[in-house]
């Protein structure tokens, strides 16, 4: 796992801090100094409710995306909330706050650098306690690495098996809706006691949009997201799994395929539409749709407004 050239060696003794931003943190850890270098593997994120990054002096890995934890750190200059659930934490400062101050006072350049290395002469762990003492350290390490495999093999089946069954509900859907005379087509999966929609009107939603392979692209309902695993941690913790509100009619700024689709609708209802290109995005595409690219939406019509 480690690199061989860090093998039997001291690693953090004279590694520098090379990222250095006032008011924000001080980060060290790289063998390499750039910013772009390891230990010689990358470890999964742990997050605990309890360890937030809410003062200064809190202690956290860097990383360059989720699971991508190394050798680097960042110790906090300030609460920085929004990094919780990001970074995880490992530690505090309990002395030193007045060092690690001196250091984000040093003078960098435009990267952040400092113009004068600040480097981290010794570095040591020390064991307190006997469970500490008997913390298996390598082995426990090892193990979280077959432990990760094991889960991402998990993962991967079931990822597989929910795209399958959603493959599998949207061909028997599509063989049973309704084709109208602009390439749409649609089918009312469960049927509404509220009034029919106007051709204009204001109303409130809940949408699944999928690629058309039955990949999920995002929704506003919870349950549908947790039912296929993919829920947006960062939406669920601001409360964003919420419906929408959509106004349908000639001057609306929707997708034409959703308008028509749900023109073809009543209050309560929900439906499937399968919307050609030529009615989504078109052959340009928009924001991690590309060009030409048929959708599914999945709607439920909870209010009309006006």
């Amino acid at each position: 796992m480690v690199d061989k050239k860090f093998k039997k060696k001291k690693f953090y003794n004279g590694i520098i801090f090379h990222r250095v931003i006032d008011k924000f943190m001080i980060q060290g850890g790289d063998p390499t100094g750039t910013g772009s270098g390891d230990a010689g593997y990358k470890f999964m994120d742990e997050f605990s409710p309890d360890l937030k990054h809410d003062k200064p002096g809190i202690l956290s890995m860097a990383n360059s995306g989720a699971n991508t934890n190394g050798s680097q750190f960042f110790i906090t200059e300030v609460p920085k909330p929004n990094l919780d659930n990001r970074h995880s934490v490992f530690g505090e400062l309990v002395i030193g706050l007045d060092i690690q101050d001196s250091i984000s006072n040093v003078e960098v350049d435009r990267n952040d650098r400092p113009i004068e290395d600040v480097i981290i002469e010794e570095l040591n762990i020390i064991r307190k306690g006997k469970a500490a003492k008997k913390f298996d350290a390598p082995n426990i390490f090892v193990n979280h690495f077959a432990e990760a495999e094991r889960i991402a093999k998990e993962k991967e089946a079931k990822a597989a098996a929910i795209l399958k069954a959603t493959q599998d509900k949207f061909k028997a859907q599509k063989e049973k809706a309704i084709a109208l005379p602009s390439g749409l087509k649609y089918l009312i999966t469960e049927k509404g006691t509220g009034e029919k929609l106007p051709e204009t009107a204001e109303l409130i939603t809940h949408y699944a949009v999928y690629f058309e392979d039955g990949s999920l692209l995002d929704t506003s309902k919870l349950e549908i997201a947790e039912a296929l695993d993919a829920v947006n941690e960062r939406k669920k913790a601001h409360n964003a799994y919420q419906p929408i509100t959509a106004e349908i009619g000639p001057d609306a700024k929707m997708i034409a395929g959703f308008k028509e689709g749900l023109q073809q609708l009543s209050v309560g209802d929900k439906a499937t539409l399968f919307i050609p290109y030529h009615l989504a995005y078109g052959e340009s595409g928009n924001r991690g749709i590309p060009g030409k690219t048929n959708i599914i939406f999945e709607v439920e019509v909870l209010e009309l407004l006006k």
